[in-house]
């Protein structure tokens, strides 16, 4: 039996539809997360147990020993009752960042087309990450001339509406001073191994060796993703301002940045 073999390679056009269904799921997968944090923070805990117990004490639903053990659960429903709309609000409250990140991902030139937007600089690229023929993960740098743009084919005006912006072109070449990493994402099961530090140091040599041009390597995460975070930090990212908040408890947002004098001393030093 032949031993599968991890590889990471450059996108193909036929990896559309697993890329595009990846990028979406990373775009989401924050709210899960902050939902779990949010649910088991102290704070929230003991709101749950004291609105639990004014319950109670408002309906007499005290334990009650001499119905034995069904009078040791009396006060089970009033716990019910609160835990759910609780559970409710802290989605309802964390959820639209993330399906306005994911909207405004799906809305990006670099999402309409993959292979053409990542071909525009030889600094740039898409790569995956496979193990046989599992996928593994995959990471995207954009280093062309408008990297650090955050603009899109759609945007809204100040009474809210959608309109389609066709004032730029998003697809013209060249090579920026300043790289972004546009997407990153390895899945949950492969994180343990720390596959995601691998792909993101074969990112940043990517970045700096193709060409001499790219000076700064950005990228921006947060805390509540711990993987990305570290990884980043792991490879000397270092944080340059708070970029945001997010969700019901405000975890910060970073903007981050890796200079190529500090990628260089410590690629030395680990080679060593």
């Amino acid at each position: 039996m032949v031993e599968p073999k991890a590889i990471i390679r450059a996108y193909r056009l036929n990896d559309e539809k697993l890329v595009k269904f990846m990028l979406g799921l990373a775009a989401m997968e924050g709210l899960a997360v902050a939902n779990k944090r949010a649910a088991f923070h102290p704070l929230m805990l003991s709101l749950w147990v004291g609105l639990s117990c004014i319950m109670i004490q408002l309906l007499d639903w005290w334990p009650k020993p001499e119905y034995r053990l069904l009078g040791w659960l009396l006060p089970l429903p009033a716990f019910g009752c609160w835990g759910v709309p609780l559970l409710f609000a802290i989605d309802w409250i964390n959820r639209p960042y993330f399906e306005d990140a994911a909207s405004d991902l799906m809305h990006r030139p670099d999402f309409a087309n993959l292979q053409k937007y990542y071909a525009r600089s030889p600094s740039s690229g898409l790569f995956i990450l496979e193990y046989g023929s599992k996928f593994v993960g995959l990471v995207a740098i954009d280093a062309s001339k408008d990297s650090q743009s955050e603009q899109g084919f759609l945007k809204k005006t100040e009474q809210g509406h959608i309109l389609a912006d066709k004032t730029k072109n998003f697809y013209s070449s060249g090579t920026s001073s300043v790289a972004t990493i546009r997407h990153f994402y390895v899945e949950e099961r492969f994180r343990k191994s720390n596959v995601q530090q691998d792909i993101l140091a074969f990112a940043a040599r990517h970045v700096f060796t193709t060409t001499k041009d790219v000076n700064v390597l950005k990228a921006s995460a947060t805390p509540l993703l711990g993987y990305k975070y570290s990884s980043l930090r792991e490879l000397g990212f270092l944080v340059e301002k708070q970029a945001g908040k997010l969700g019901i408890l405000g975890w910060r947002v970073d903007a981050m940045s890796l200079e190529r004098a500090r990628w260089e001393r410590n690629k030395d030093s680990s080679d060593l």
